[in-house]
């Protein structure tokens, strides 16, 4: 599929362009190792990833992708608290970006595309993780879980984005690893991209119906021509 008429390409972070699941997952344990409680293996804490810091805390300490429905309000927000206070420390240690990230979106911004991120992470961490990693120069807008009222896979955050940069929600595309992207561009009316690797739960992202599916992110340039100015 080519999407010639598109202009803006919104990128999800976390399992999209960065692998941050290292860093999240020595946050989680540290979190724990505070609270008195068990840790896990980066595997599976990297299978919680992609619903934001909250759901990731509260799913380490249901241990389980299932939240428990009685699990304590008032440890949950002193885990979050603990959890983001260990990972503002240590917030781009391990994360790397993922193969051809970098070559890829620089070329794709000399063909004249807008690029943006929309991410569920909270947004303070967001700046620091793209500087790192030298991605800082290359998106006009970023949004982060917290940016807005609601996050994805509510499509706040993609209409607000098609709206404030004056950009048509046909000439938009959504580019990301899990169902929360591919949906938040579906309840936006917008075309997606759906990237096989990255942090979906286990689920194979193709049954979610994104229009393209792509198993590695350089393949982006066969997808999205040149645009003229």
């Amino acid at each position: 599929m080519n999407f010639l008429d598109k202009q803006l390409l919104i990128f999800d972070l976390d399992g999209t362009l960065v692998d941050s699941a290292p860093d999240l997952a020595n946050a989680i344990n540290q979190m724990l190792k505070q609270l008195g409680r068990d840790t896990f293996s980066d595997t599976l804490i990297r299978s919680w990833v992609g619903n934001g810091a909250q759901t990731l805390v509260e799913r380490a300490l249901s241990a389980s992708d299932i939240i428990c429905a009685s699990l304590d309000r008032d440890l949950a927000a002193r885990a979050l608290a603990i959890f983001l206070a260990s990972y503002r420390q240590n917030v781009c240690v391990d994360s790397v970006l993922y193969p051809d990230v970098a070559t890829t979106l620089k070329q794709l911004k000399k063909r004249n595309y807008r690029l943006a991120i929309v991410t569920n992470k909270p947004i303070e961490f967001v700046g620091p993780i793209l500087e790192k990693l030298g991605l800082n120069d290359l998106f006009e807008q970023i949004l982060g879980g917290d940016s807005l009222a609601l996050k994805k896979p509510d499509p706040l955050p993609l209409n607000y984005l098609s709206e404030g940069l004056n950009i048509a929600r046909q000439h938009c595309l959504m580019i990301g690893d899990s169902k929360n992207d591919i949906l938040a561009a579906k309840n936006a009316q917008m075309e997606s991209v759906g990237l096989t690797y990255g942090y979906n739960y286990g689920q194979d992202i193709a049954q979610h119906e994104p229009e393209l599916v792509l198993n590695d992110f350089a393949m982006l340039l066969q997808t999205l021509a040149p645009r003229g100015i």
